[in-house]
């Protein structure tokens, strides 16, 4: 019940009650509306926040949606992970694989570059979550884009690391004769006086005595180019080794080999003779490198101790008369 309010009359000197008029009425009416609305709409919206008046079915959307929503923080945390990774790996290859095989690193521009054109996500704007949606799928498709150039980086390098492997067999890197003919080593690479023509010229090999009858070993792998017969170099084994490399080996008494047959490093390919022009049992052997003779002490370092290296690179520039 509501309060009944007096005032006091002075003319009548008594109280009188206090009559409210129509439009203070209708004003407390309006505000009593506004404020129970605003009470009714509170209440209501604090009432559709909760889950008692949500269906099952949303309820169950609702916790669909924060699975998706965690799920997504998952993947992006994985994400990380797997840049970080590929990030180390690239680092490797350009700076280790790629520099160690002689290929050009990589540029980083094209490690990480993006997807121009149209906007290709736009399918997925919209939504309540479309932010992380969209990052989500960008991160996804530039970490496939960057997975796609190192597998090719790295099919590159094992193609490199199998040229690679065939080289380091192909290079004439042992002794053509055992190392108990080492110190009976007679000419080095140079110019050297000709035993038979008798005037100095350019000894483009080295020569080993050793006994009629001792093996000759293919230094490297390869193909035999040349098994004859020759004026000059008397028996004559040319090994096309690839890659540029040819090995020459001179006067032997015989030859074990026939053109076009595959040679492995170490294989016996003849014996030390004496024919053509040469002043004793001996093998003349030299290195080629695209078409020109070069020094062979550079290529023995794969059956050789240093003691023995010095000996033999000692031995080898002495100007002597050289034996063919």
């Amino acid at each position: 019940m509501s309060q009944v309010k007096y005032y006091y009359d002075q003319d009548t000197l008594s109280y009188r009650k206090i009559e409210p008029t129509k439009g203070k009425k209708a004003r407390n009416i309006l505000l009593f509306l506004l404020s129970a609305g605003l009470f009714a709409f509170i209440g209501l919206t604090l009432l559709l926040n909760t889950n008692l008046f949500r269906t099952p079915k949303e309820l169950s959307q609702a916790r669909e949606l924060k699975n998706f929503e965690l799920q997504y923080q998952l993947m992006n945390r994985k994400m990380d992970q797997m840049e970080k990774v590929l990030e180390n790996i690239a680092e490797r290859d350009n700076t280790l694989y790629r520099v160690y095989f002689e290929a050009n690193p990589i540029p980083e521009e094209q490690r990480k570059a993006g997807f121009g054109g149209i906007n290709r996500y736009k399918s997925l704007e919209g939504f309540d979550n479309s932010g992380m949606i969209i990052n989500t799928s960008k991160r996804i498709d530039v970490l496939s884009k960057q997975l796609v150039v190192q597998s090719k980086s790295l099919d590159e390098i094992k193609l490199l690391a199998e040229d690679k492997e065939k080289l380091l067999l192909a290079i004439p890197a042992i002794q053509p004769v055992q190392n108990r003919d080492l110190k009976r080593m007679a000419s080095g690479y140079g110019m050297r006086m000709h035993p038979i023509l008798k005037y100095r010229k350019m000894h483009k090999g080295m020569d080993f005595t050793a006994p009629r009858g001792a093996a000759i070993y293919a230094t490297g792998d390869g193909v035999v180019k040349r098994a004859v017969r020759s004026s000059t170099f008397g028996n004559l084994i040319i090994i096309d080794h690839g890659f540029g490399y040819e090995t020459y080996y001179a006067h032997l008494s015989k030859y074990e080999v026939k053109k076009g047959q595959k040679v492995t490093r170490g294989d016996i390919i003849g014996y030390v003779g004496n024919t053509g022009l040469s002043a004793g049992p001996h093998l003349h052997y030299e290195v080629h490198k695209n078409g020109k003779a070069i020094n062979p002490i550079n290529f023995y370092h794969a059956d050789l101790t240093p003691e023995e290296y010095e000996i033999m690179l000692g031995k080898s520039v002495i100007e002597n008369i050289s034996l063919d």
